[in-house]
């Protein structure tokens, strides 16, 4: 067989086994398609996602259902204001019967780690996972120990009760990848999660909910490597540089995007591409993926926000007004 055509099998089959996440998640949630698809695209692009929305509305669910739907294991961390350093990453044990320490792997190691209210826990245990998420291991007494392949981390954040909390730096907000609006369901699909409840609905037990095992980490290898080969036209790459640079001339923000940033979008709109079915990106592509690369990279000014201005109005703003290739 051609080494070319048995590629695009394989990539085909992938595309196909990530797209039937949604189909698999929906047993479990309602209604969140974006976040979903957000969530894929972060794993596409080996990066982590910031989940942002009120209690209540399937975060933690999101990401236990696309743990179980890919055959991955998963642990969560309830971020509090008492959480240590080692509580997340393991420490040393003194084990008494071989006089000697072993280590003891914290809840880090595992291929999705959901970290619950990361901003109700103090600056130094949230610069714990700073290593684990940019360096992919953990240095415990001087030795990196790996962490385990795929690895993402999921944090959430309450946006509307900040007392007791310890806001993220701009610098680690920069490390998450993708930041996805988790919204309260529509009317309708308000009235499909109660009635699935009402019918015996148990959120704790996604098997008894029908959610299978429909893609794994081969699956995950075979699209990040047509990810990889995806085009991108030296034309889309200046529209992206464009973007990003004019959220540093906006008048309404104090901070604009960095290059880091500007590389965020350019990964995900390619993965975004290939999961769309096209092995190049466009401009649609670009735009698609602006909001949840880009708003947890800008600051506003606090005039701007008294006024009522948000991170994505502003982002919205400049994709009207980049002059967009042909």
């Amino acid at each position: 067989m051609d080494p070319t055509t048995d590629n695009a099998a394989s990539s085909d089959g992938a595309r196909s086994s990530l797209e039937s996440l949604r189909t698999e998640i929906s047993k479990a949630v309602v209604g969140q398609d974006p976040a979903v698809t957000g969530l894929v695209v972060a794993l596409l692009c080996r990066g982590h996602v910031l989940l942002e929305g009120v209690p209540g509305v399937a975060k933690t669910l999101l990401v236990r259902a696309l743990a179980a739907s890919l055959e991955l294991d998963t642990k969560r961390v309830q971020f509090t204001p008492d959480l240590m350093p080692s509580d997340v990453t393991g420490s040393l044990v003194y084990d008494a019967r071989s006089t000697e320490f072993s280590f003891q792997p914290g809840p880090v190691f595992t291929n999705l780690l959901l970290a619950d209210e990361i901003n109700r826990t103090p600056p130094k245990t949230q610069s714990s996972l700073l290593e684990a998420m940019e360096e992919r291991q953990v240095t415990v007494d001087g030795t990196p120990r790996p962490l385990p392949e795929p690895f993402l981390v999921a944090a959430t954040q309450n946006p509307v009760e900040y007392e007791g909390t310890y806001p993220l730096p701009e610098a680690q907000l920069d490390r998450f990848l993708l930041k996805l609006t988790v919204p309260l369901p529509s009317r309708e699909d308000e009235i499909n999660v109660v009635k699935r409840h009402a019918e015996g609905f148990n959120p704790r037990d996604l098997r008894a909910a029908g959610v299978r095992p429909v893609a794994g980490p081969a699956d995950l290898d075979a699209a990040r490597a047509a990810v990889a080969k995806t085009t991108v036209s030296p034309e889309i790459t200046a529209y992206v540089v464009d973007i990003c640079r004019a959220t540093r001339e906006s008048p309404s923000l104090t901070l604009g995007v960095s290059p880091r940033g500007a590389t965020a979008l350019l990964s995900t709109a390619r993965a975004w591409a290939w999961l769309t079915g096209r092995d190049y990106v466009i401009p649609d592509d670009v735009k698609a993926l602006a909001l949840p690369a880009l708003r947890h990279r800008v600051q506003l000014r606090p005039e701007a926000e008294m006024e009522g201005v948000t991170a994505d109005s502003v982002i919205n703003a400049i994709l009207a007004h980049v002059p967009v290739p042909r």
